[in-house]
């Protein structure tokens, strides 16, 4: 079998991501072929040393959005040290059109491969004659005059402004984890939480504060709930300084210890912040849940 492929660490496989894919997707239908995405199982910078990888897919999240966007393949390569090793012509050679029957590469508008990362696009095109591999430059997504990127997405996150992110994305941003037990002070003052610890460690966290959330009960559950959710470490309780993850759930009674919960941001409603008293901290929350409420209609 015979593929038009790309290649990418593809986190977030966002809007420009999108992009590229369906380029190779139309690509591929044109030549009569099949369309393949190549990434990796875990991040090159994990690989080789670096200690401040965040991510916004987990592997499994990244294959499932990959598919989706119209892959009919999506290998995903074990990056090694001798892997990263490689020139890009001996990695055109020996993975691309002999492991994986790639037999046109289309390339991100900024993507960059091989040893050192020191070969462009001229370079690629060269090798691919010698190989037998057409390469083709894939074009670049532009949002606001700026190219859409993963980075710039993490800022966004970073500084709370998930809606920009989930914008740039394509989809809602999320985290997926289980529910642990917790202090009960919410259900004390008639707003109780499910405590969520996301397995997977990596994954980027947003700014301390609340949020309007969506939330999908055993995580791959059909209906959505709406919810908001605190990020942070609870300063008027004086529960400690370990950041926690806690999400309130509208009209929704039961046991959710163990089960499983992925919510899906929407927008942030404010900074965490400490009140004056217990009495304060529920007006405010009564305020938030009026303002979450109106989601419903969405």
């Amino acid at each position: 079998m015979k593929y038009v492929a790309t290649i990418g660490s593809f986190d977030g496989v966002h809007r420009g991501h999108q992009c590229l894919l369906q380029q190779v997707r139309s690509l591929a239908d044109e030549r009569g072929l099949k369309a393949m995405a190549i990434t990796f199982a875990v991040s090159p910078k994990q690989v080789l040393g670096s200690n401040d990888v965040v991510l916004l897919n987990s592997a499994e999240e990244r294959l499932t959005l990959l598919r989706q966007a119209g892959m009919d393949e999506v290998p995903m390569l074990e990056f090694t040290h001798e892997m990263a090793a490689m020139s890009a012509r001996d990695f055109m050679s020996q993975v691309l059109r002999e492991q994986l029957g790639v037999q046109v590469l289309v390339i991100g508008y900024d993507h960059r491969f091989g040893r050192g990362r020191t070969d462009g696009f001229d370079d690629y095109v060269r090798y691919g004659h010698e190989l037998g591999i057409e390469v083709v430059r894939g074009e670049a997504c532009v949002e606001r005059g700026e190219a859409v990127s993963s980075t710039r997405i993490r800022t966004c996150i970073a500084e709370g402004r998930v809606s920009e992110a989930s914008h740039l994305l394509g989809y809602n941003y999320k985290l997926c984890g289980t529910v642990v037990g917790g202090y009960k002070v919410g259900r004390k003052m008639g707003f109780p939480t499910a405590n969520i610890h996301v397995k997977e460690g990596e994954k980027m966290l947003p700014a301390d504060g609340v949020y309007a959330v969506f939330v999908r009960i055993d995580a791959d559950g059909e209906s959505k709930h709406v919810g908001m959710l605190n990020i942070g470490h609870r300063p008027t309780v004086n529960n400690g300084r370990e950041r926690s993850i806690e999400v309130h759930i509208l009209d929704f009674e039961g046991d959710l210890y163990g089960k499983s919960l992925c919510v899906e941001f929407v927008e942030r409603l404010r900074e965490e912040r400490t009140f004056d008293s217990l009495d304060a901290l529920m007006a405010q929350l009564e305020a938030d849940k009026e303002r979450v409420s109106r989601l419903k209609c969405l």
